[in-house]
């Protein structure tokens, strides 16, 4: 298989996954402003999804730039990390549905924390079919970014039980560190050989 087909696959499963984001949201009865006021943690649900997924899409994508052979181990890694992603939804909704009370928020940790991993092996696993010399183990070095991503959601996940507003926060703070695109990647394909 050629890494465009699996990239077009991939695509195909992220705008699915935003739109039925979007979907979960229902309009209010009413046509006044204040009938918007309840629907308001479900909107901040939403828009902090969908950044999630727009990065997870946009590292996706430079990511597959790297990738010369699609093996079934790729494959296969591609797929978990599209099946963490599709739980995106579901708890993104649960979540704003009740005004991210305690447990919701803490599954949607787990679940961002599932998606971080699921990337993370993703990505070990096109190292390892590639070479420790490809543009993409060059690329991503020692992982910092993504390591201390995985840090918070750990630390996220106890946290939402203390209070869920701190867990949010730390989503949010994480979201702000990979919401400047990572050019990492870019760097590595456009430099001179």
């Amino acid at each position: 298989m050629k890494p465009e087909r699996m990239a077009a696959f991939s695509d195909g499963v992220l705008a699915i996954i935003i739109t039925i984001m979007v979907l979960e949201m229902k309009a209010p009865h009413k046509a006044d402003l204040a009938a918007l006021i309840p629907l308001l943690p479900v909107f901040f649900s939403y828009v902090l999804s969908f950044i999630y997924v727009a990065i997870y899409w946009n590292n996706h994508h430079h990511l597959l730039h790297t990738l010369k052979h699609v093996t079934g181990g790729v494959l296969w890694a591609n797929v978990h990390l599209l099946f963490w992603l599709s739980l995106v939804p579901f708890t993104s909704a649960w979540m704003g549905e009740n005004q991210f009370a305690t447990l919701p928020t803490a599954l949607y940790g787990v679940v961002l924390f599932a998606c971080a991993i699921a990337y993370s092996i993703l990505q070990s696993t096109i190292i390892r079919t590639e070479g420790q010399n490809s543009h993409l183990a060059r690329a991503v070095g020692k992982d910092r970014k993504g390591k201390l991503s995985i840090v918070c959601y750990l630390a996220a996940i106890p946290l939402a039980f203390v209070s869920p507003w701190i867990a949010s926060g730390i989503y949010v703070i994480v979201a702000l560190i990979w919401l400047i695109p990572d050019q990492r990647i870019e760097k590595v394909l456009h430099a001179p050989e």
